[in-house]
């Protein structure tokens, strides 16, 4: 969509809006020129999980096989 300087000035935030929630970039016309409001990428589920450095990454099989003896407090 283009629109003109004039009508972002009117409907800046009705425009921003769409923006949002559409990801469709805007044009706007200004002295000949265009620019371009676009909406950046939206972060992940996955990219905004915390980095957990204690915990172990592996399949739970090989749990089985493991002494656990020492650590039991009876």
């Amino acid at each position: 969509m283009t629109i003109t300087a004039s009508k972002l000035r009117e409907n800046i935030y009705r425009v921003l809006d769409q923006v949002l929630a559409t990801g469709e970039p805007v044009e706007i016309e200004r002295n000949g020129r265009r620019l371009l409001i676009v909406a950046d990428a939206q972060p992940t589920r996955l990219s905004r999980l915390v980095n957990r450095s204690d915990v172990v990454v592996g399949d739970s099989d090989d749990f089985i096989h493991l002494d656990w003896s020492s650590e039991w407090h009876g």
